[in-house]
């Protein structure tokens, strides 16, 4: 029998909802392996949001920093404020940071029932497709150099 059998089948597994003590361990762990792995590259979080005069949230831009990579994890436009480009305001102002920490590379994905038309026009590329999604949806990779090497 294997240490890792063994340890098996002397552990427990649980099976539950949400569960914030975990969540945190977990990006404790994974957060110190990627630092080590990627040469002390710290992850920082990168957002960005427009407010109207009255303060209401018009829109919004949660990412990540790690290293040269930028990874925007959600862009979110109120619906009356759509089509009036705070998505390309919001998505450049997140670029123009992620530029400013060094990054050179930044990458986005979207349902397929959301915006994959959006990301080219800021000059991403997609990178690829995964079916499964209800509905059947698809998550939809986009990629874009950005930065002084972006045109290299």
């Amino acid at each position: 029998m294997t240490g890792e059998q063994q340890a098996v089948a002397t552990a427990a597994v649980q099976v539950g909802g949400e569960d914030d003590d975990l969540e945190q361990r977990l990006d404790d762990e994974l957060t110190a392996f990627n630092t080590a792995a990627a040469g002390g590259a710290v992850t920082e979080p990168l957002t960005v949001r427009v407010t109207g005069q009255d303060g209401d949230l018009l829109g919004g831009l949660t990412a990540w920093t790690w290293g040269s990579l930028c990874s925007v994890d959600m862009l979110w436009v109120r619906e009356d404020q759509r089509h009036a480009g705070w998505g390309s305001r919001l998505m450049r102002a997140a670029e123009e940071e992620a530029v400013r920490r060094g990054c050179t590379d930044m990458i986005v994905s979207t349902y397929s029932f959301q915006a994959p038309a959006f990301y080219p026009r800021l000059g991403f590329r997609e990178r690829g497709r995964i079916g499964g999604v209800p509905g059947g949806h698809e998550d939809v990779y986009f990629h874009k150099r950005i930065g002084p090497t972006a045109g290299a």
